[in-house]
């Protein structure tokens, strides 16, 4: 005999955006250091009041942070130039490709 399981997921935007806590449970990592990386300007929360939440883009956003932290165990100021970089690199990909040219 078999079983099987039902995964069921909710899209991260608008009413569905997690509170700090949940937010921070899901990435895997402390509160506080959601809150470091507002304060430092390298997260924006989705929505900002009555309470911080967070979208599926801040938290694709935050396993970045901690993929290149741990990947290249970069300080969070090296962490934000490689998301600028990252960011540039992904917005000139899309202009060329609503130019027509292919981006590779």
């Amino acid at each position: 005999m078999s079983t099987s399981s039902i995964a069921v997921g909710v899209c991260l935007t608008g009413e569905h955006a997690l509170e700090l806590a949940d937010f921070a449970a899901a990435c895997g990592i402390e509160a506080a250091f959601v809150r470091l990386l507002v304060e430092e300007g390298l997260l924006a929360p989705a929505v900002e009041h009555p309470a911080w939440r967070f979208g599926g883009e801040e938290l694709a956003r935050v396993r970045r942070i901690c993929r290149l932290q741990r990947d290249f165990e970069a300080n969070l100021q090296s962490v934000a130039v490689m998301l600028d970089l990252i960011d540039e690199v992904e917005r000139l990909r899309a202009q060329l490709q609503r130019s027509g040219i292919a981006a590779s």
